[in-house]
Formats: C-alpha cells, sequence, structure tokens
C-alpha cells in the first residue's frame, strides 16, 4: 500500500457479527442468501452455518438435504471460537440430528441472544419439518431462545391446543423462550399486524398496510434483521420494530424475476427508481 494512503488509514469500526445456522436457498430469497444481505444492511456481519441445502425456487420446496449434525457443530464452535459473536440467528433445521447438535451449542452460550424463526412450512406449501422436530423444537431449542418469530401458521402448529394468538404466544414462553412476535402475513386481517409478547403478556402490537402479492423470504429477513439489531445493543422493543419497518419496505421494493413468489429487494435505497 502507498504511504500516502497507509498514513491516513484508520482501521474502520468493526460490525457486530451474528452467527447464522440456516439452509441454503439456491433462489436468493430466502435462507442463507437472505440472512446475509438482511444483516449487512442493518450495519452487522454475518458468519453462516448451512443446515441444509435445498431443491428449491420461488414457487416451492421440492426437497430437503440436511447437512451432517457433526460438520455443523464443528464450523459453528469454529466461528465461535474465533469471532466475536453478539447473537445467533437459527432458521431452517433440516433434521432431528441438527436439531440436538444446536441444543449442545446453545447450552454453552447461554449469555447470546437467540433468535429462532421456526421454519415449519414453505411458502408453497410443502412441508419443511415433522411433528418429531417440531416437539424437539420446543423441548430441546425454546429452553435458550431470546426471541421466537413465527407466523400464525407457525404458531398454530406449535401450539395446537391454543386458542388465540396471545394464547399460543404464552405457551411457547412457558416453554422457556423469552419473547415472542407472531407475524400476521399468513392472517385473515386487512393490514398485517404484528404482536410482541413475554411473559408478562402483549408487549407491543404494530400495524402494516397490505402488499399485493406473495413474497419468499420475509420471514428470514424479519429475523436476521431483528438478530442484527439486537447483535449491536438495541433493547427488544426497538429491534423488532426496526426490523419491521427493514422487512416491509425490503418487500414493498420487491422484484418478480421468477415464476411464483416476489424476491425481497433488501437494498432497496440504493435501486434506481
Amino acid at each position: 500500500m502507498p504511504s500516502h494512503v497507509t498514513q491516513h488509514y484508520t482501521q474502520p469500526i468493526k460490525p457486530a457479527v451474528t452467527l447464522v445456522l440456516a439452509g441454503h436457498d439456491p433462489s436468493g430469497g430466502a435462507g442463507i442468501h437472505a440472512d446475509i444481505e438482511s444483516i449487512r444492511a442493518m450495519g452487522g456481519y454475518a458468519a453462516t452455518v448451512i443446515t441444509a441445502t435445498t431443491s428449491q425456487d420461488t414457487v416451492n420446496v421440492q426437497a430437503i438435504h440436511p447437512v451432517s449434525s457433526n460438520d455443523l457443530i464443528t464450523q459453528a464452535r469454529m466461528i465461535l471460537d474465533d469471532l466475536p459473536v453478539a447473537a445467533i440467528k437459527i432458521g431452517l433445521l433440516g433434521s432431528i440430528n441438527n436439531i440436538e447438535a444446536i441444543h449442545t451449542l446453545l447450552r454453552d452460550y447461554r449469555d447470546l441472544p437467540v433468535i429462532l424463526d421456526p421454519i415449519l412450512r414453505a411458502g408453497g406449501g410443502s412441508n419443511l419439518s415433522n411433528q418429531e422436530m417440531i416437539d424437539a423444537i420446543k423441548t430441546l431449542l425454546l429452553p435458550y431462545v431470546t426471541l421466537l418469530t413465527p407466523n400464525t401458521n407457525e404458531l398454530r402448529q406449535l401450539s395446537p391446543e391454543a386458542d388465540s394468538i396471545g394464547a399460543g404466544c404464552q405457551q411457547l414462553i412457558e416453554r422457556g423462550c423469552q419473547y415472542v412476535i407472531a407475524t400476521g402475513t399468513h392472517a385473515a386481517t386487512e393490514d398485517v399486524i404484528n404482536t410482541l409478547f413475554s411473559a408478562h403478556g402483549e408487549l407491543q402490537r404494530k400495524h402494516w398496510p397490505r402488499l399485493l402479492g406473495e413474497y419468499h423470504g420475509s420471514g428470514c429477513t424479519f429475523a436476521s434483521a431483528t438478530a442484527a439489531l439486537l447483535a449491536q445493543g438495541a433493547d427488544i422493543c426497538n429491534a423488532v420494530e426496526m426490523a419491521q419497518q427493514f422487512t416491509w419496505n425490503s418487500l414493498k421494493h420487491a422484484y418478480q424475476l421468477g415464476k411464483g413468489q416476489y424476491l425481497p429487494n433488501r437494498f432497496f435505497w440504493s435501486t434506481p427508481s
């Protein structure tokens, strides 16, 4: 590097690191790709471990191919030993073995905020988790989760006996997670209503104009943006509100590049109109 450059070079501020454990979506709309873009857009840094590869497009998921749980845990521990990880975001799990491996990981890192996006069904309708995996999520993972981000369909799968959104969220909080935000993209309401709950009841309710069309990766976008903000020290209410605003704008400026759902534009502010 030339001397006149080194004299004026200053070390940039280091971004907060979020470790992401999630699947790979070759369309780029959801999964690891969505997580990296969202975390970077929030000013953070994403370190990633792929839990599964998938055969999918913007229409639906055809197949899931889980990675080895040994590879998953080895990669995650290497990152945690090397980088200053400030939050963990979990998406598609892939297999019961992966859930068990992540459980052992979370036991050793109890001080880190953990954001779990319980991806149980694809936007096109394919099941991505079986009942054994759902039970394992509730038993093995929820006690270590800071924020759970189910949509209303996922909430019903996780708490089928609950008779309301609030009751379902409280049941999951009783399982050990600190907060649950039920997102309303799949609900039959005029606006999208997202409601944040803690053990003390409802903390926050936000209404967003419902956009036309269907979107691929909105849940990943919201969960990973929230994780990035929590990693930077934001409190839970501010983090989920800012992440909702970011997600809504990403969907408002989405592209329809394929034959199915729209793909979020997570760098909407830099896209020429």
